[in-house]
């Protein structure tokens, strides 16, 4: 997509921000929030969850993606990623992967911080050539 605004709910924001307010990262201190519209017009969210083994870390996309999917979610339309650091913060690789799980190919990843700077791609322009279901099936 591009840098432009893209128009979307003010209510995913806002649930992107109050996400960010409940991450557990007492260790990097980088907080992260993330909201997402299911296909049925519901928002979920989630935020990271840190842990002194680094490793079984978890990241506040996969959390909300997780917390959809417990309460029978499985498709979405658009996820909105909250930090307060002066750049946007676009998701890591394993988050790249999981979104192309349960995202279309052309649904928006769009990156928000607390200075209004927002980010918009398309889930193909973060993870090109993602390995997915689509994958599995053909064989």
């Amino acid at each position: 997509m591009n840098d432009s605004k893209f128009e979307l709910p003010a209510e995913l924001i806002e649930a992107a921000k109050d996400a960010y307010t409940k991450a557990y990262a007492p260790y990097s201190k980088f907080h992260v929030g993330a909201a997402a519209l299911t296909k049925s017009g519901n928002i979920v969210k989630g935020c990271n969850v840190e842990n002194a083994s680094y490793g079984l870390t978890v990241c506040a996309e996969r959390n909300c993606i997780s917390n959809a999917v417990i309460n029978g979610e499985q498709e979405f339309t658009v996820i909105v990623i909250y930090t307060e650091i002066d750049e946007v913060t676009p998701p890591c690789g394993a988050c790249r992967q999981v979104i192309s799980e349960f995202f279309a190919s052309d649904a928006p990843v769009i990156a928000v911080n607390h200075k209004n700077k927002q980010k918009v791609w398309t889930v193909s322009e973060l993870l090109p050539d993602a390995f997915t279901p689509k994958q599995l099936s053909e064989n």
